[in-house]
């Protein structure tokens, strides 16, 4: 929150760096000699002294000023309490400390030695919040008088705006890359910790998925199983039943609003149609569970069928409700995008209206078709909620849709609630389950960009 208030100050400074920036120059426009860059890239340039600074004096402060603070915590604690403990212990203080200093739950309370320290760090983080606002403000406040000097009417303003923008973009393209890299390197090196307990060949081809193991070696428990494969099939059921409720209607409700509907239809429809979209998972969890499920249920014993209470078929029916908005949004938008042009020459060459659609329409709207589908596919995968509360935990191993079947995210989210061990291979699985999935998201985007490629018309 404290940091929240320094930036919307620095925004406000930064605002009337602009405004003081542009008067500047807009005073400087009457004179004799005419202005290289327009009066806005001045207020620009100016602001970018002002904010750009401060944000890194704040960054820095950010990054520093809690291992400073820890520091001196640490070294004003009495003599002996942290001679000879373990990096860990040492880490277990001071998370003590902070518990404390925050009014959180704390493993050893009462004790005079973390309450004084507590104490010490609010008043160590109130001395830093007043020196960060300050340092930060003299930042500010310097790039403010330094920018209004430079100001005259040969400033290349536009230049040096052009070239600050240019900078960060590059460095958000390179943050958002490096944060994916990242997230792959630290998928890997668990997965590899998992790799040494568990033989890759087990985890991948394994039938039995039972992960509980024994924490301690006089503790009887399960020696656990890792076959992945139970897993794999239960994701593969749901997102097949969720795409073959989803790509069909999504896609013919796109080519109907796109091409079939009045305006004032398509004004009303589209709209409530992605309203979908914004209903929360779990509300879709319990539509699914109270209304769907009971349903499939009654109507397969009505039949002779044994339906589970939790099954397949409830979770992937309402999922891919969930998801049609995903499909035909998008491939709404695709298919309006294709020029008129292609469909008055295909009209001119008699072509109805329907013929257009198929064989003229559909092939160059294809990339971007796929691309709704494959967006549908991956938001299919990774849900959670309506699996939990639809078809249930159970690792099963089955292509029968009227049994419980779980998926790859929901055993993710299983491993790794609670307090966790991560140096068992129970906790570590999670690393490898989340890696599995990457690999197979990349490999469903690579067999589009394929189909893409292969099958899409090109047109002058």
């Amino acid at each position: 929150m404290q940091t929240m208030i320094v930036i919307l100050a620095l925004t406000g400074l930064a605002l009337i760096g602009y405004m003081t920036g542009r008067g500047r120059s807009l005073v400087l426009a009457r004179g004799v000699t005419p202005l290289h860059s327009l009066p806005s890239y001045h207020g620009l340039y100016v602001a970018f002294w002002v904010g750009i600074p401060a944000l890194l004096v704040l960054v820095l402060w950010l990054v520093i000023e809690p291992r400073i603070i820890e520091w001196i915590v640490l070294d004003g604690l009495p003599s002996g309490t942290v001679d000879g403990l373990a990096a860990d212990r040492v880490g277990l203080l001071l998370n003590d400390i902070r518990n404390t200093a925050s009014g959180n739950i704390a493993s050893q309370k009462d004790n005079p030695v973390i309450e004084a320290a507590a104490t010490q760090l609010n008043n160590l983080r109130a001395i830093g919040f007043v020196l960060m606002a300050v340092s930060c403000a003299i930042a500010g406040t310097g790039g403010l008088v330094l920018a209004q000097r430079r100001i005259a009417p040969g400033l290349r303003a536009r230049n040096s705006v052009e070239r600050t923008i240019h900078i960060i973009l590059i460095l958000s393209s390179m943050i958002a890359i490096l944060t994916t890299v990242g997230i792959v390197l630290s998928l890997v090196f668990e997965s590899w910790r998992f790799f040494t307990k568990v033989p890759i060949w087990d985890f991948l081809f394994g039938l039995d998925w039972s992960p509980q193991t024994a924490l301690r070696a006089d503790q009887v428990g399960s020696s656990g199983a890792f076959g992945a494969v139970p897993l794999i099939a239960g994701t593969m059921l749901i997102t097949f039943i969720a795409m073959m409720v989803a790509a069909p209607v999504g896609l013919m409700s796109a080519i109907y609003m796109a091409e079939y509907a009045d305006p004032r239809f398509r004004a009303v429809a589209k709209p409530m149609l992605e309203i979908l979209a914004g209903i929360p998972t779990v509300v879709y969890g319990f539509f699914a569970a109270l209304t769907v499920a009971p349903a499939i249920r009654g109507w397969g014993e009505s039949i002779g069928l044994s339906v589970s209470s939790e099954s397949a078929l409830a979770a992937g029916v309402v999922m891919g409700i969930m998801i049609i908005p995903f499909v035909s949004s998008l491939s709404d938008d695709v298919i309006n995008a294709v020029p008129q042009s292609l469909r008055d020459g295909s009209y001119a060459l008699g072509a109805t209206r329907s013929e257009t659609i198929t064989s003229v329409i559909i092939p160059a709207a294809l990339p971007g078709i796929v691309g709704a589908v494959l967006l549908a596919v991956s938001r299919a995968i990774g849900e959670t909620m309506i699996v939990v509360m639809a078809a249930g935990l159970a690792a099963n191993l089955t292509i029968n849709p009227l049994e419980a079947v779980t998926t790859v995210t929901v055993q993710i989210v299983t491993l790794l609630v609670g307090d966790q061990e991560f140096d068992s291979a129970k906790t570590l699985s999670a690393f490898a389950l989340g890696l599995m999935l990457f690999v197979i998201t990349l490999a469903l985007n690579v067999i589009a960009l394929y189909v893409v490629r292969k099958y899409r018309e090109k047109y002058d």
